[in-house]
């Protein structure tokens, strides 16, 4: 499809790929869009229109712009040697930068910095939908469930669910005193499965579906060596693996 301006074609895209469309704020500026994020509000991008002048260039007459936020100083500077991006207008100058949208710079390289731009400003929540899958180091209590034994007839069992987990990572489940030592990885198929437990020690609102994909011997990645090689002095709750350690369980 065939669009008049570069303008025309942004919109499309930011419409397309994040279902976000301009927002006409100012009355005084009925042309200035601002593009922004639903959950948090905040900016990822504006277009503009604004004399050649005022951005300092010598050319007479207006040009369409769009802000998107760069806050990398080293990455600014590089995209200001550039033809095509400036110093950014009506934005804080230290974290955005203008591009103009003559045909100076290619469609392809203004959409790739709003898509830049939008990463940034993402909330937490949302960065973290979007995060690559993750290593998580999870404990399991033989005192609760039989750990041991729960992978003797299947490769796939519910567990309870840790916050921030998602389908796509990696689970390695230490096991708790006596063994203390991790003994499996198993990859999560499925999250917030609705359940309904607690008594004095535990309480579990939802589980999740893991799948068994390696096993380790009880004394390879005991506490003690937790403790000594990857500074792991204790596992209470879900939490990260050291990228250190990471690479050691997948080798």
């Amino acid at each position: 499809m065939e669009y008049k301006t570069l303008r025309q074609d942004l919109y499309t895209y930011m419409k397309e790929k994040y279902s976000c469309s301009p927002e006409f704020l100012w009355r005084s500026y009925p042309d200035y869009a601002v593009f922004r994020h639903q959950d948090n509000q905040k900016w990822f991008g504006i277009v503009m229109n604004v004399t050649r002048e005022r951005l300092g260039l010598e050319q007479p007459g207006a040009v369409d712009i769009i802000d998107v936020k760069v806050d990398d100083i080293f990455l600014r500077d590089s995209l200001l040697q550039k033809y095509g991006f400036l110093p950014a207008w009506h934005m804080n100058k230290g974290k955005w930068i203008t591009i103009l949208l003559d045909g100076t710079a290619p469609l392809e390289e203004i959409c790739e910095w709003i898509d830049y731009s939008y990463q940034l400003t993402l909330s937490k929540a949302e960065k973290e939908k979007n995060r690559p899958p993750k290593d998580w180091l999870i404990p399991s209590n033989p005192k609760y469930y039989d750990i041991v034994h729960a992978f003797d007839h299947t490769d796939v069992i519910e567990w309870k669910q840790g916050r921030g987990i998602r389908v796509g990572d990696t689970v390695y489940m230490y096991v708790a005193a006596p063994i203390s030592a991790i003994l499996y990885e198993c990859q999560v198929l499925e999250t917030d499965i609705p359940y309904d437990y607690q008594d004095r020690d535990l309480t579990v609102t939802a589980m999740m579906k893991i799948r068994l994909t390696q096993r380790y011997e009880k004394d390879r990645f005991t506490l003690d060596v937790l403790k000594e090689d990857f500074g792991i002095t204790t596992v209470r709750g879900p939490r990260s693996v050291p990228k250190s350690l990471s690479t050691v369980l997948k080798a």
